[in-house]
């Protein structure tokens, strides 16, 4: 369905052109993978970029199945369907947050790079990923996102289920997806090109939109 990132990242910004030029848009990205969509996203709609980083909490004994989320703020989002069926245990969930919170806030130090917190007063913020899957991690980012004060939350992804997104209408004040198909597996499956991206990518792309020189995203400052 996608070729690679940076090509959903050029087909979801033509859903987004509406917000092109507006002074008080801003774009972030989620960490990792989420930062390359974002970036051509800001560089289509000439907005500033930046991160909203957040943790998946997955079942210990199968990571890539979510039980929730954690997101800036100490936002925490917990799947209660998920848990019970599986039996998880409080001390179960706490090892998990308690790691994934760990990375959470390496992360926030290594790509904020001692800027100042967030600032979303008043601000139409696009929150960006490279895809949504069962939905708990983005629920916690736009309820991370609602304590900030934002004028209007939109969520922008490529592809997620159209369950899924359905579902998160409830969350943000628009939900834009480039694909909804319904028979959905993994995120990876409908991007020729997905190799993970690492903090040094992340951390690139972030300077090059800071740097607002025209074949890069955003505007200084």
């Amino acid at each position: 369905m996608f070729e690679n990132r940076e090509e959903a990242g050029r087909r979801l910004a033509e859903r987004l052109k509406s917000y092109a030029g507006r002074e008080n848009t801003i774009v972030l990205g989620v960490p990792r993978g989420g930062v390359v969509v974002a970036y051509e996203v800001a560089k289509v709609l000439d907005a500033p970029l930046d991160v909203l980083v957040l943790r998946k909490l997955g079942v210990p004994w199968q990571e890539e199945l979510a039980f929730g989320a954690i997101a800036h703020g100490g936002v925490r989002v917990l799947d209660r369907e998920t848990l019970e069926m599986l039996n998880l245990t409080e001390a179960d969930i706490e090892r998990v947050a308690a790691r994934e919170q760990a990375e959470l806030d390496r992360r926030e130090r290594t790509y904020r790079a001692g800027k100042p917190p967030l600032d979303l007063r008043g601000k139409t913020v696009i929150l960006v990923d490279d895809g949504i899957a069962t939905g708990s991690s983005a629920r916690a980012a736009l309820r991370a996102l609602r304590t900030m004060g934002p004028q209007r939350i939109v969520l922008a992804v490529p592809v997620a289920p159209r369950a899924t997104a359905e579902r998160l209408r409830a969350e943000a004040d628009e939900v834009v997806c480039e694909e909804t198909p319904d028979t959905f597996y993994a995120i990876g499956q409908f991007y020729g090109d997905f190799l993970p991206v690492e903090d040094r990518e992340v951390i690139a792309l972030l300077a090059r939109a800071a740097a607002g020189t025209p074949e890069n995203a955003g505007r200084k400052g």
